[in-house]
């Protein structure tokens, strides 16, 4: 069966194997697994393909009374908690065990699940295919690969890789992106001019807004596939965001150091409004005087 699973010890939550982390799904044959994982295959042994599941194991069935001073670390006695995940079962399909067949064999099993995951895929089946991809990809771990070289290699790259991108597009399509950058990374590790895998790396990156890390991408992989024109879309949505965010805060500052609005006008007081009527009061008393002393002073004449 293949897992996923990552494991902390229970008194001191320290996490000591994260295999979703590594991008590593795990081969366990029950009856046949370490010691030291005897509780984590009772547990997962209940469990049906896709499933989830949270298990405590007691030390008896972890580490031991010695626990572990190597890799992993596990202190003496430590009960263990795995949150573990039953990718599926592969015992009967392919007829022999992993470590019984050829390198052309292991390729060929691994194929055979990728074309399952790509039919289910088409399907907008994304978890049922990113198992298929996952079991694929299992076949082809990090030990084997190792071991193999021209040809061989090419081949089973020929496969790993392509499961690797499926599983970055169905990811995308969950909106789980980081997930989704990790897979691209590891085909580009083996391959940095994949454009597919810059492509589609650039795609999670633009949508988790990091469009500085997507412009990039998009740029590599328009260097090695200039006619793609999903890359040149990509690349101008990201121009047009920019344009919006420019503009947006283009206003905004606009707001802060435009100029000064006009100071409106202060109603007047009471004492200044009476001061007001006075002086109009003064003025037309004056005005007053002056007329009758204006018209005395012709009868005069």
């Amino acid at each position: 069966m293949i897992v996923h699973y990552r494991a902390w010890t229970e008194s001191t939550q320290h996490k000591f194997e994260d295999t979703w982390h590594e991008q590593r799904p795990f081969e366990m044959v029950l009856g046949k697994e370490k010691k030291e994982m005897a509780g984590l295959a009772v547990g997962v042994s209940s469990m049906k393909a896709g499933e989830r599941a949270l298990l405590h194991v007691g030390w008896e069935l972890g580490y031991g009374k010695e626990g572990s001073f190597s890799f992993p670390n596990v202190p003496p006695m430590a009960d263990i908690i795995y949150e573990v995940e039953l990718i599926g079962f592969d015992e009967v399909r392919e007829g022999k065990a992993r470590g019984d067949m050829t390198a052309e064999e292991r390729i060929g099993a691994a194929d055979r699940r990728k074309m399952d995951g790509n039919s289910l895929f088409k399907d907008e089946k994304l978890e049922e295919a990113m198992q298929q991809y996952e079991m694929a990809i299992a076949y082809l771990g990090d030990d084997f690969m190792f071991q193999l070289f021209g040809k061989y290699r090419d081949m089973a790259l020929a496969v790993k890789n392509p499961c690797h991108l499926n599983m970055a597009a169905c990811l995308i399509k969950l909106k789980r992106h980081e997930e989704a950058i990790a897979q691209c990374t590891i085909v580009l590790a083996e391959d940095e001019n994949n454009a597919k895998a810059l492509f589609r790396r650039g795609k999670a990156r633009a949508e988790l807004g990091q469009t500085d890390a997507a412009r990039e991408d998009f740029l590599k992989a328009r260097k090695h596939a200039p006619e793609d024109k999903a890359i040149t879309r990509e690349l101008r949505l990201l121009d047009e965001h920019d344009k919006a965010i420019y503009k947006k805060q283009k206003e905004i500052y606009k707001g802060i150091f435009g100029p000064p609005p006009r100071p409106k006008p202060k109603p007047a007081n009471l004492l200044t409004r009476m001061w007001q009527w006075l002086t109009l009061i003064c003025q037309w008393l004056l005005s007053l005087i002056y007329r009758l002393f204006k018209r005395e002073r012709r009868k005069a004449d």
